[in-house]
């Protein structure tokens, strides 16, 4: 089957707007040290000319607002997007906000939308999705919060952490048990908790590598949280009960994506300064160029950013094409192989930067920060690789070891070779 990536002409003319939009208005910002109300008012005429263009919340579909562009399309544009940290939330696709309505359109009633999801879609609420737990992150099997059925209402207790957002959030969307004696994948649900509840405690923001000192950033934090019978009514549920995971994939799965695609934006950045610093730079005689090191690193991040722009492409395209369930290989490839891309070009760019590189005079150092989480969140790469062995080696049947010995084909060659050569001998 051929691969089609192409989009119309008139797209182009998109595409140029917003990479002009991204270098000109947005990354200026990482050279200010802006407070959060200040950075908000400088943003948001820029969020009213993304609306304008029709390219806020792009990644939804027409009747709730986005641009309903399909995969492909948002790849590149997210390709874009990825080269400024601050560049997905001016577009109104900032995470988690984005798999929460995302998540809320699939699942959610006409009233948690309109109460939820239609404001956040407005960029009027902030929101967090609240998971992993201190036991179980790689494996959401082991969750251990608890949802119980108390008349109109279900009760939730639990402690979760790396709740990205919690802490400036207006609600969260909480997963828990509300079946323990089925299996996981049909015992657990959602339930949209509005941050204000009784019991829920925000106990802090966690320091973490790419945000070591909290306070002050105008990226929140990834809070550890406390439910401590927060009582909730039924009719915030989202979707059926026991159906928590089928959502979660429905939300996980465009949001690895998009996550790659934001990195090979991001990559490209790093790239474009390795390759400037090479050619300006001279070291021993030559300039950094000259020297075979860098131009293998130069090479090889080439063909590895290639390598990932085309297997994120395919994955868009696969989706756009049978649905993100039937593109899970696809969706787990891209994500295990585009992290590792994003850290290694990254990690040659903050090298042939020297010592400059590792200052914060230059965004390679928070690059790199941000870069060793992508290997962590959304599912370690290790579990999806795993998951992608799996499901090709279902595809091959075992091959029956034979008791007795039987000729190898070399073997066989010799003894036929022997045969026509006895044959030949026998007419002379």
């Amino acid at each position: 089957m051929a691969w089609d990536f192409s989009t119309e002409p008139d797209f182009q003319d998109t595409l140029d707007w917003v990479r002009r939009f991204v270098r000109e208005e947005i990354i200026p910002l990482e050279t200010l040290d802006l407070d959060v109300e200040t950075f908000e008012r400088v943003t948001a005429p820029m969020k009213d000319q993304v609306k304008e263009r029709g390219l806020w919340a792009a990644h939804l579909p027409p009747e709730l607002g986005g641009g309903g562009f399909g995969q492909v399309k948002l790849a590149l544009i997210h390709e874009i997007l990825g080269e400024c940290r601050y560049a997905p939330g001016i577009f109104g696709n900032q995470a988690p906000d984005s798999g929460n309505a995302e998540l809320l359109a699939i699942g959610g009633t006409p009233e948690q939308k309109e109460t939820w999801m239609h404001p956040l879609l407005r960029g009027e609420l902030r929101s967090a999705f609240s998971m992993t737990e201190p036991g179980a992150g790689a494996d959401p099997t082991m969750l251990s919060t608890r949802a119980v059925e108390d008349g109109d209402s279900y009760v939730i207790n639990g402690h979760k952490w790396f709740t990205s957002n919690a802490s400036v959030a207006d609600f969260l969307i909480v997963m828990a048990v509300t079946d323990p004696t089925v299996s996981a994948y049909r015992g657990t649900s959602m339930f949209v908790v509005p941050a204000d509840t009784p019991g829920v405690q925000v106990l802090r923001d966690i320091p973490v590598m790419d945000h070591p000192f909290i306070g002050g950033e105008l990226d929140p934090g990834h809070a550890e949280v406390l439910y401590r019978d927060v009582r909730v009514p039924k009719a915030n549920l989202v979707g059926l009960p026991g159906q928590g995971f089928a959502l979660a994939q429905h939300r996980l799965g465009p949001g690895r994506l998009h996550h790659a695609m934001r990195w090979l934006g991001q990559s490209r950045r790093a790239f474009d300064m390795l390759c400037e610093r090479a050619v300006s730079r001279h070291s021993h005689g030559s300039r950094l160029a000259d020297k075979q090191m860098v131009q293998d690193w130069v090479a090889r991040s080439a063909a590895e950013m290639q390598a990932a722009r085309l297997l994120t492409l395919h994955a868009a395209w696969t989706i756009d094409r049978v649905g993100a369930s039937a593109a899970r290989n696809e969706i787990a490839m891209i994500k295990y192989w585009g992290a590792a891309v994003l850290h290694d070009v990254i990690d040659r760019a903050v090298q042939v930067h020297g010592s400059l590189g590792f200052s914060a005079d230059l965004p390679l150092e928070q690059m790199y920060r941000a870069a060793r989480a992508a290997r962590i969140y959304d599912g370690p790469d290790e579990v999806h690789k795993e998951s992608v062995a799996r499901r090709l080696l279902r595809g091959y049947e075992p091959v029956e070891v034979p008791t007795e010995h039987v000729p190898t084909r070399r073997e066989a060659a010799r003894r036929k070779f022997a045969a026509h050569l006895e044959l030949a001998t026998a007419n002379l």
